[in-house]
């Protein structure tokens, strides 16, 4: 089924309330998959191995590897895993983006291991956490950038599948790739001490785990059949058209479940894989030049990378058709010249990546009575069954906000945790009529509203978890990796948004009695709990939280202070937009710059003030110490060349040692771009 098409309509009676009795209720089906299994996941990539052994499997820079490379490559590594490693078995996978990552993927699958990507650096504590509440196995990865635990230090290295042993550590050097712009530099399955007591294993039909964000400061895996990816690859290629000859970007980052399906949908579709350099991911210009000079034909991206791409000039030259949009609310349309399929994509991990999906071309945007309007969410893909309901669960009419259920072939297995599936994998209430096999909803916690066409539209979250950069975040779990720290009595995380209508998020932090903690210090230990994108971009000591009238912290009040602070204006010439401008002020004690300050520390402090919503930067401040992610960077970059002309790459925006470095260099720049006097 075309996203696009009006879906299914089910349109029970029993529970309606009498005046909505002429209004069909908010529920849709996707087409129904081709009869029978979906193609095997593994089944298929071995089929183009033996159909084109010589076809490329992955192209990384001058590197290219061929599907009978790939599946050489991946028998290598099975062996050297010997009987470590056995069918069912949770194995995390901290390597980037790169052919390693895929011989490495493709051999645990020969294993019926379960795929669990991690990262090519997790947090140590994060790891930590993960392998004390689950089953793993091993880690996969280069052993310098692997957690303390799993290193061997003091050992000679060894080749093959021989194994060094130090302390209570056994590693097995894997012959995996070891070239190519994310390569790592040795690849070992690491083995350590046995999980601890209650340690969960995946189900038996697991093909591979993520893990989400979870409130209560561990994370939650998610374990995924091959049944339910293998359904969503037959549409995704049928959509897209991914066929031999067509080259498909490995660009997501690992631990986020989108990864999953863009590096299988190349492996299943004779297409070949194209992993993305890091700078790549920092910069959306850098993006589309690399799409280009790739040879890209089909992209997923995360929404705050792509739209800026769809407020400029679409590039020349570009060989996308397809571009796949998703983890965070779309606010734009593609112009009347992007030349590739755009599609805003939705879908929990809990519901194997995608579950409704929009497709939009630039041609449409004249002929739409929306055009202007943010585009909806879509409607269901195959094999799924989306239910709009009320507190109860029960489905309402077409056009009421509701929270959004998902059932169908796409539901994951559940979480590794049992009682937490129960609570979140739900049975639909009696009276439903929905197609056999629908046996259970997930509540996704998402408020959205299906229109008279079947089509949804996102409106926010039911409870206090966000997105930040595309990835969900549940303030909680943020707040507990604090209070990990000794110092630390108590944490309130809240998300408030930037006037650009950014969500960032605050913590609040109370010491504990005697402790005397920096906001530096506290920010340089939960990064080692988190990810890149759950690290606050503030943090405020305090002595107390504020009180509602119930006795509960009034997260309303933390929220209210938090957008004043980022709102407040500052004096002329430390603004986010160049001189002149205004923006939020510094805070006591920060930096206030001179009236001698040079254009470039004006700029680029500004900008990042107001991007990081944290205007007590300084320019001694390092950009990734201060707050700065990947996507802060792009916006940083765009902002510098719209104002001066100067064209920044990431690459030497993080070789700087401080902003003040930075503001130097786009100085610097300036003066050499502008003409000499006495020059033409």
């Amino acid at each position: 089924m075309h996203p696009t098409s009006t879906p299914t309509i089910q349109a029970p009676r029993t529970s309606q309330h009498p005046q909505d009795r002429d209004r069909p209720l908010s529920i849709a089906h996707g087409a129904e998959p081709a009869a029978g299994a979906p193609a095997g996941v593994l089944s298929r990539f071995a089929e183009w191995a033996a159909r084109s052994p010589e076809a490329p499997a992955v192209i990384d820079g001058a590197h290219t590897w061929t599907y009978g490379e790939i599946g050489t490559a991946a028998d290598a590594v099975a062996d050297a895993l010997g009987d470590r490693v056995r069918p069912g078995d949770l194995v995390g996978v901290c390597l980037d983006r790169s052919a390693a990552l895929v011989v490495t993927a493709v051999a645990l699958a020969r294993l019926g291991a379960v795929y669990l990507p991690l990262g090519p650096q997790p947090g140590e504590r994060r790891v930590e956490t993960v392998t004390q509440d689950l089953d793993v196995a091993c880690l996969i990865g280069d052993p310098v950038l692997l957690p303390p635990r799993f290193r061997a230090s003091g050992q000679a290295e060894r080749t093959g599948a021989e194994r060094i042993e130090a302390a209570q550590v056994d590693q097995v050097v894997l012959p995996l790739p070891v070239v190519g712009a994310n390569a790592p530099a040795k690849a070992v399955a690491a083995f350590a001490d046995g999980p601890g007591a209650g340690a969960r294993r995946a189900p038996a039909e697991a093909f591979y785990a993520v893990l989400t964000s979870g409130s209560t400061g561990r994370p939650k895996a998610v374990a995924v059949a091959e049944a339910a990816l293998g359904t969503l690859l037959d549409w995704y290629r049928g959509e897209t058209g991914l066929a031999p000859g067509d080259r498909h970007s490995l660009l997501i980052g690992v631990a986020f479940d989108p990864h999953v399906l863009e590096l299988w949908a190349g492996l299943t579709s004779g297409a070949a894989l194209v992993p993305a350099p890091d700078e790549v991911r920092w910069d959306s210009e850098v993006l589309t030049d690399w799409w280009r000079d790739a040879g890209v034909s089909v992209s997923i991206g995360a929404t705050p990378m792509i739209e800026p791409l769809l407020d400029r000039p679409w590039p020349s030259g570009l060989t996308l058709r397809h571009l796949i949009v998703g983890g965070d609310r779309l606010r734009r349309r593609p112009a009347a010249d992007v030349t590739a399929t755009v599609h805003n994509a939705y879908g929990p991990a809990e519901a194997t990546v995608m579950a409704t999906s929009y497709a939009m071309r630039g041609t449409d945007a004249a002929k739409t009575a929306d055009a202007e309007s943010a585009p909806p969410i879509g409607g269901p893909v195959p094999g799924v069954t989306v239910v709009v309901t009320d507190d109860d669960g029960r489905p309402v009419p077409r056009g009421a906000e509701g929270e959004l259920r998902l059932g169908g072939r796409c539901l994951a297995l559940g979480y590794l945790d049992p009682d937490l599936t129960a609570r979140r994998f739900t049975i639909p209430p009696a009276g439903l009529d929905l197609p056999p096999g629908v046996d259970r909803l997930y509540r996704t916690g998402d408020r959205v509203r299906m229109r008279a066409d079947g089509l949804l539209e996102f409106l926010g979250r039911l409870d206090d978890q966000v997105k930040i950069s595309g990835v969900r975040i549940e303030p909680a779990e943020v707040a507990a990796a604090f209070e990990q720290d000794p110092a630390v009595r108590s944490a309130v995380v809240v998300a408030p948004r930037t006037p650009g209508g950014r969500t960032r998020l605050v913590a609040y932090v109370r010491p504990a009695g005697g402790a005397t903690p920096t906001a530096e210090d506290l920010l340089t230990a939960v990064r080692a709990w988190l990810p890149e994108q759950a690290v606050p971009s503030a943090v405020r000591l305090v002595d107390a939280f504020p009180l509602d009238a119930n006795g509960k912290v009034d997260r309303a009040e933390l929220v209210r202070r938090a957008t004043e602070e980022g709102a407040s204006p500052v004096p002329p010439g430390t603004g986010s937009s160049g001189p002149g401008s205004s923006g939020p002020a510094a805070p006591p004690g920060s930096e206030v710059l001179p009236d001698g300050s040079t254009p470039g520390e004006r700029l680029v402090l500004g900008t990042v003030r107001d991007l990081l919503a944290r205007p007590e930067t300084t320019l001694a401040e390092n950009f990734t110490a201060a707050g700065g992610t990947s996507l802060i960077a792009a916006r940083l970059l765009t902002a510098v060349q719209r104002e001066t002309g100067v064209r920044l790459r990431a690459p030497e925006l993080l070789r700087q040692p401080d902003l003040r470095a930075v503001a130097a260099l786009v100085d610097a720049r300036r003066a050499d771009a502008d003409p000499k006097p006495g020059r033409a």
